[in-house]
């Protein structure tokens, strides 16, 4: 029999229950216990409490009466107009009364579900927020034919306030712990969520993974070319490709271009290696942003715990070495930690430090090369060349500290320091009636990275009234082939444009092929010195040698020769038909006032009988 007076009762449960809801006990436990409690109030019925999920979804919370497999039937049914007494109390906004289960519309779907249990009768109420939202309902399912008592709507009025509560406590709790512990961006776990797996990964009995950190590529350029909006995108559809891949991975967003996966149960370097690029692959499918085309690419270093850290800060520190040494010497691919790898990169900090004193001490300028016509040795033009100077006065050439040159600030304070030299020194060789036909420039990745750089360019000889005419943009292949190539194209095209002509530097060394000549905007080749200095004595560099030439000068393209030592090799490569070259046969690089001299004597006079067309001569 139900309770006559059941106001007392109701007080101390609703105190029970917000005391409960108030210690953070969760939720399923908490309406649990409400339903026994409501029970034993009302006598001789069975409650339950389901929710509505955001995809309007029923989601059994409690039912402690019912069986489970009855719970388990009605999770995740729709709610609709006429989807059981539940489904349509949620969907209406308010209380469904069904008396006789057995003859009611309502439940012609889910009558033979509830008719062998014994219940006769259903009444449910929405359990609303204080928005006006419907997040649950309450029931009360009766043993026979019949509605609710006054006392059964005093109890469902309680309880459905008190659920109401108890529910949008458990919201807030939620969207607390989402903004503390989830990336809002992308959905994924951030890095507060990372610390706390990995420090359970490496804290807990040893277990086999591998932990990778995955950078965008072109998050950057996308922001600039097509908006925020656009670097959202990229941003989400890494992460969903992150979390479907066909590779079993727990994925964390720990910075604005950066991602953390964890990959359990990987424990070698072919087992790591091979999920590397089985993401990489998921990620690189081109996809759709309004008109444009997007072609995601990442860099990723991974690291694996056991032979790699055991502890949290050394694991991560060591995923993180090997993600710096890939955005410098492998963007786009996957390096794995090395033990060396410390060391190299501890150096490449200190070089970008000395560097960076350096620059801000005036002691980085610029040094020139010539570059000549082999058969008369007349310089045509010169390459400059960055030079640094320690405290103690010692000369230091590039590739004694090319390692600071990849870091982007470093790259594009040294490229901004060259083009002030640069400029001047090429004014002041044009207004002491040289005739100089070019100097030639060299451009690394962080220059076409931080975007902008043909404005860059164009105002610092246009500031110094140096015609574009006069420079050579020259490009080192793996710049090209970093990733960034389309990048790079367009913005070479648009300095050609200008007047500018672009050179491939130590052409053959790196990963380009011939056929990337007919893409890539190329005015000039430069044959790398590795292949000159072998071509006298190895038949196949040689052959290497004779054939760039033939493929230059059917492309209608120029070729210069770089390393040319000794008399021998300028005999040949001008037997060949390569008429340009640079080397120590002709001068080492040398100061700007060395230079100038250099090209007083030595310059290819406008009225020489092989003079070349003017401005641009660098012709055969």
């Amino acid at each position: 029999m139900a309770v006559d007076h059941p106001a007392k009762s109701l007080i101390a449960l609703q105190t029970d229950i917000l005391e409960k809801v108030a210690y953070g006990e969760p939720l399923a436990s908490v309406t649990d216990h409400l339903c026994r409690q409501a029970e034993t109030i009302a006598a001789d019925v069975i409650c339950s409490v389901l929710t509505v999920d955001r995809d309007g979804r029923l989601r059994t919370l409690a039912g402690p009466s019912l069986p489970e497999q009855y719970s388990r039937a009605i999770d995740g049914i729709p709610i609709g107009p006429d989807i059981g007494s539940c489904g349509a109390a949620a969907y209406r906004g308010m209380a469904v009364e069904v008396t006789d289960i057995e003859c009611d519309p309502l439940f012609d779907d889910y009558r033979s579900l509830l008719l062998p249990l014994g219940l006769k009768a259903c009444w449910s109420s929405p359990i609303k927020a204080r928005d006006g939202r419907v997040v649950g309902t309450f029931a009360f399912y009766f043993p026979t034919p019949r509605g609710p008592t006054d006392v059964e709507r005093e109890v469902v009025a309680r309880c459905t306030h008190i659920c109401s509560i108890a529910i949008e406590h458990d919201e807030n709790r939620r969207r607390m712990h989402e903004l503390a512990f989830v990336d809002t961006l992308s959905g994924a776990p951030n890095r507060a969520s990372f610390n706390l797996r990995i420090g359970q990964l490496t804290g807990a009995t040893p277990k086999s993974f591998a932990l990778m950190l995955i950078d965008l590529d072109h998050l950057k350029e996308i922001n600039d070319t097509l908006g925020h909006a656009g670097g959202d995108m990229l941003v989400r559809t890494t992460a969903l490709r992150l979390k479907t891949a066909p590779i079993a991975v727990e994925v964390f967003r720990i910075g604005g271009d950066e991602f953390a996966v964890v990959v359990p149960g990987c424990s070698t370097a072919s087992e790591m290696t091979k999920a590397a690029h089985g993401l990489i692959e998921a990620i690189s499918m081109p996809f759709q942003y309004g008109e444009h085309t997007i072609v995601s690419s990442v860099t990723v270093g991974g690291a694996l715990y056991g032979c790699d850290g055991i502890d949290a800060e050394t694991l991560y520190q060591n995923a993180d070495f090997a993600l710096y040494h890939a955005k410098a010497e492998c963007r786009g691919g996957f390096v794995p930690f090395v033990p060396g790898m410390r060391t190299a990169i501890t150096r490449r900090i200190q070089t970008i430090r000395e560097v960076g004193d350096a620059l801000s001490e005036g002691r980085v300028f610029a040094a020139y090369q010539p570059i000549v016509r082999i058969d008369t040795a007349e310089i045509v033009g010169v390459e400059a060349l960055v030079r640094m100077r320690t405290p103690e006065g010692r000369i230091v050439p590039a590739n004694e500290f090319h390692e600071a040159i990849s870091d982007p600030r470093i790259g594009d304070n040294l490229t901004m320091q060259m083009l002030s030299e640069v400029t001047a020194d090429v004014r002041a060789w044009l207004d002491s009636g040289i005739s100089l036909q070019h100097v030639g420039i060299n451009v690394a990745s962080p220059d076409f990275q931080k975007g902008g750089l043909e404005d860059r360019i164009v105002e610092k000889f246009a500031a110094a009234n140096v015609p574009l005419e006069h420079v050579i943009l020259e490009i080192n292949e793996t710049v090209f082939m970093g990733g960034h190539d389309n990048h790079i194209a367009r913005a070479a095209e648009n300095l050609r444009a200008k007047g500018m002509r672009v050179a491939l530097d130590d052409f053959g060394t790196g990963h380009a092929s011939l056929t990337h000549l007919l893409n890539f905007p190329v005015d000039i080749i430069k044959i790398d010195k590795s292949f000159v200095d072998r071509m006298i004595e190895d038949h196949r560099s040689l052959v290497i040698v004779e054939g760039l030439i033939e493929v230059a000068h059917k492309l209608d393209m120029k070729i210069i020769a770089e390393g040319i030592e000794t008399e021998e090799q300028a005999n040949k490569l001008a037997s060949l038909g390569c008429i340009l070259g640079q080397g120590y046969r002709y001068g080492r690089a040398a100061s700007a006032a060395t230079t100038l001299e250099l090209l007083r004597r030595f310059s290819q006079k406008p009225d020489s009988p092989s003079a070349y067309q003017v401005p641009y001569r660098l012709t055969a």
